[in-house]
């Protein structure tokens, strides 16, 4: 079996690559693993390096949208897992071009050249904030697509971009939403890593307007282990969501985040609020469990504390990324709500 993980560089795709090849998907267990990134600011190629010795794994540096590599890398792959993505929606207020290029013409780019090669199974990986915000209840996966940023209006394109190529051409593609992921290896623009890695600083956390959005928070393995099910046994066509089971604030979050500090809230910078800050996500995850058998296994304060933990033991991972990614006068940090994509 040959597999495509596109952006399995990133934060999601190298997570899932590396459990694949240590072997925690026995269905895949002699799989040999393309992974085709661009390596753009939030893939590299050390979030591999735990497996890059490993001799079933090719690397590929590409873009999505350069249809004569797609042509190229997509022979004799079996299955394609879809990870890349622009995910972060401040940089998408900030300027939409990439998204749109990435999250559409790439998306379109490789469901042809999949489609052109036959592939067997076709998984588009997105997220939650297609759906929009809902004030109460969850998102079953038939709720209309109502984005509010341009990340998620392209992401939302890319769906049904991927819907359209199932049911015009047969292509065999599941997508699945998955809500916001957290965990190790994540870049340091996010909500949790930024958070997390500028209280190993001493500096304090930026908290979006009053705190009160509110999103259902995904350990990246429960993610991964469900995109697996979806790889193996998901029906063609099929849109299945993928949450976590854990709803908090982002005060809330904030809340459990200085509790494993031993901090109290004066570590905490109040700032304006983004705009169009979608209020709540949720997402019922019902289809996945009833037909696949998925179920969250990471308990949120155990994954939590793991997870600040890596990044106290990482810093030579992360501190180059963070000093890069900010200006000298920066103090804070951008604020940043995590994202359900693939980065």
């Amino acid at each position: 079996m040959r597999i495509l993980v596109t952006g399995g560089a990133g934060f999601i795709g190298s997570h899932y690559v590396r459990r694949l090849l240590a072997g925690a998907y026995p269905g895949f267990a002699d799989a040999k693993v393309v992974v085709l990134d661009k390596l753009t600011y939030a893939g590299s190629r050390e979030n591999l390096d735990p497996v890059a010795a490993d001799p079933r794994l090719e690397f590929v540096h590409g873009d999505i949208c350069d249809r004569d590599l797609l042509a190229r890398s997509m022979g004799g792959v079996d299955v394609v897992l879809h990870f890349a993505a622009e995910t972060h929606v401040d940089r998408s207020i900030e300027g939409s071009d990439a998204f749109v290029m990435t999250n559409l013409v790439g998306t379109d780019a490789l469901l042809r050249a999949a489609l052109d090669a036959g592939v067997g199974r076709f998984v588009h990986v997105s997220t939650d904030e297609v759906y929009g915000s809902i004030d109460t209840g969850s998102w079953p996966e038939e709720h209309a697509l109502e984005p509010n940023s341009p990340y998620s209006a392209a992401k939302a394109g890319s769906d049904l971009l991927a819907r359209a190529y199932h049911r015009t051409h047969g292509l065999p593609v599941c997508i699945t939403r998955c809500s916001n992921n957290y965990g190790p290896y994540q870049y340091p623009e996010k909500m949790l890593p930024r958070f997390i890695t500028n209280l190993l600083d001493d500096r304090p956390v930026p908290l979006y307007g009053d705190g009160g959005n509110v999103r259902d928070w995904l350990h990246v393995d429960d993610h991964c282990r469900a995109v697996q099910l979806v790889a193996e046994s998901g029906t063609p066509g099929e849109v299945y969501n993928i949450g976590g089971g854990t709803e908090l604030t982002n005060r809330e979050l904030t809340e459990h985040l200085l509790r494993v500090f031993g901090l109290d809230w004066s570590a905490v910078q109040p700032v304006a609020d983004r705009k169009g800050h979608d209020r709540r996500y949720s997402v019922d995850h019902t289809k996945i469990v009833r037909e696949l058998g998925y179920a969250p296994a990471v308990d949120f304060a155990e994954g939590l504390a793991a997870t600040v933990d890596w990044y106290r033991q990482n810093r030579s991972w992360w501190e180059p990324l963070k000093r890069a990614a900010e200006s000298p006068a920066d103090t804070a940090g951008s604020p940043a709500d995590t994202a359900g994509g693939a980065r």
